[in-house]
């Protein structure tokens, strides 16, 4: 056997996995069984982990198979009807019954809301009246706090619910309040807007615990429920009939403490005051959102406490009737024209048929054709909504005033936008996700072309190994064959020379006998009847 070339493998190499193909040599110089063997264990080896790699990347097309399917937008031409005239009824809905956004309006309901809240708390508690005056100052009187020992420092009644972050009805107003037993000082901001810590003067410290059982109660129940009295405004404010000031809500209480940040430096060159600390003074005095005439000056202050932010989220709730029934529509026909679809598909002719049914064929959630429908759905009730507001705006304002925007922003459907911006950024995200998918599944896909030439490569050195072993077999049997000639002709010569022998015995014996003829006489006297007795045995 002569040596051949050997099979060269390269080594592929990817983000995912490695894979090293070894050189085997094809017809190699073979001298033992034992290096055939190895040949065909190393070709054995490979084609299992090529199998094995192979399994894998089959599972993985299979799953992006799937996920690609669920990230493809299959919408027809009925599906974009439907959601276009969900879209529309939608909007009339919500321009017929819903009506224009209005801080005023949320102020209304929030006081009202937080008013009847007070009361039946204070009623809870023990109070037996039912006006929120006498609520209100059964509650100061029953959970006073230490931080109200200090309102003066804070800036005095209209802004220590903001300054002190004690008064702030946030886990971060119940952290400084507790801190405020441990350490008997008030944590907040000062009329700039820097932070500030004030000493509990000796008068207070009846509302400091002597230990952790009423540390606890004063900086936890007592502020509970002196949150709830302050919610409605000062039982002071509240007998001359002001609105009085509210807690700031979570947003702002946020927005407050956060402003006290190292972060926040900028100032303003006249006052000296924090830009954005001023902004949410003027947030929660309610200048900021005041109702003004024509020349600017303001008419009523609207502050954005805590009641306003309820009355919002009323509003809101009411805005987000036509935005559910739109959701519902849309994801209902969706729901029901694939579930027919297949029953059609799958012969579905008995309840016991159901059972063939693909539920998650039917499901209007998580996949590119619902989230285009939404989109398209919900994009065209925004249009609605905005042709309607800018009608209604046009009017009120007298066409293109100054108040036209103010107008046209109030009637705007806020949680209709929300939705919309939702669905985009869903079925822009689905469908970056798809490509992603796709480059993936490509990815995938050369991989295993990659790996099917290996698997060739190993099968074909797995043959060459039979075939060197056939070979090597085949030598042996000549060698035996070979062998086993030389013996025959070994064999031959010595059967020919046994008979040269036996040739020259039997002439020899002629002789003898011939000579034993001529004897006869003298050996017939001496030996009576042996000459016959030998030419019998002859």
């Amino acid at each position: 056997m002569n040596k051949m070339d050997v099979i060269e493998l390269q080594v592929v190499q990817n983000d995912d996995f490695k894979v090293e193909y070894s050189a085997i040599p094809a017809f190699a110089l073979v001298d033992s069984h034992s290096t055939i063997n190895s040949i065909q264990k190393q070709a054995q080896k490979g084609l299992e982990e090529v199998d094995s790699l192979l399994a894998i990347c089959e599972q993985t097309v299979n799953e992006l198979n799937t996920q690609i399917t669920r990230l493809t937008n299959n919408a027809d031409g009925l599906d974009y009807t439907i959601a276009v005239v969900s879209g529309i009824i939608s909007g009339l809905i919500d321009s017929f019954f819903v009506g224009e956004f209005s801080f005023e309006k949320a102020q209304d309901i929030g006081k009202n809301k937080v008013d009847q809240f007070v009361i039946k708390t204070a009623q809870r508690k023990g109070y037996k009246g039912d006006d929120l005056y006498g609520a209100v100052k059964y509650l100061e009187e029953q959970y006073p706090i230490a931080a109200d020992k200090v309102t003066s420092d804070f800036g005095g009644g209209r802004q220590h619910h903001l300054r002190d972050f004690s008064h702030h009805p946030t886990p971060v107003g119940l952290f400084f309040s507790l801190l405020t037993q441990f350490t008997k000082k008030v944590y907040g901001t000062d009329t700039a807007g820097l932070f500030k810590v004030v000493n509990i003067p000796e008068s207070a410290m009846m509302l400091i615990g002597k230990n952790l059982p009423e540390k606890i109660t004063f900086g936890v129940v007592n502020w509970f429920f002196h949150m709830v009295s302050d919610m409605a405004g000062s039982s002071s404010s509240i007998a001359e009939g002001k609105y009085g000031t509210g807690l700031p809500e979570p947003l702002v209480s946020f927005l407050k403490e956060v402003s006290a940040l190292p972060i926040f430096r900028k100032s303003s060159s006249e006052t000296g005051y924090k830009e954005f600390s001023v902004w949410i003074s003027k947030l929660f005095n309610g200048t900021l959102l005041a109702k003004r005439d024509e020349n600017g000056n303001i008419i009523k202050p609207i502050p954005f406490d805590l009641r306003t932010e309820i009355g919002v989220v009323k509003i809101l709730e009411k805005q987000a009737v036509p935005v559910i029934i739109n959701e519902c529509v849309v994801r209902g026909f969706y729901f029901l024209r694939r579930l027919i679809n297949e029953i059609k598909d799958k012969r579905v002719q008995s309840f016991a048929d159901l059972g063939k049914i693909n539920w998650k064929n039917t499901l209007p959630f998580k996949n590119r054709t619902i989230i285009r429908m939404l989109t398209i759905s919900t994009g065209t009730f925004v249009a609605v909504d905005m042709a309607d507001a800018a009608i209604r705006s046009a009017i009120k304002s007298g066409g293109l005033a100054p108040g036209f925007i103010a107008n046209f922003v109030l009637h705007i459907n806020i949680v209709g936008i929300g939705r919309l911006a939702v669905a985009v950024f869903s079925d822009v995200r689905m469908g970056i996700d798809s490509n992603n998918k796709r480059y993936e599944l490509t990815r995938v896909q050369n991989q295993m072309a990659l790996l099917g030439t290996a698997k060739v490569f190993y099968r074909q050195a797995k043959i060459q190994a039979l075939i060197m072993r056939s070979a090597e077999i085949q030598e042996k049997n000549w060698l035996a064959l070979e062998h086993n000639a030389n013996k025959m002709i070994e064999l031959q010569q010595q059967i020919q020379g046994t008979y040269k022998t036996l040739l020259l015995s039997y002439d020899e014996n002629r002789k003898d006998l011939r000579n034993i003829g001529q004897m006869r006489e003298q050996i017939e006297k001496n030996n009576p009847g042996l000459i016959n007795d030998l030419l019998d045995l002859l």
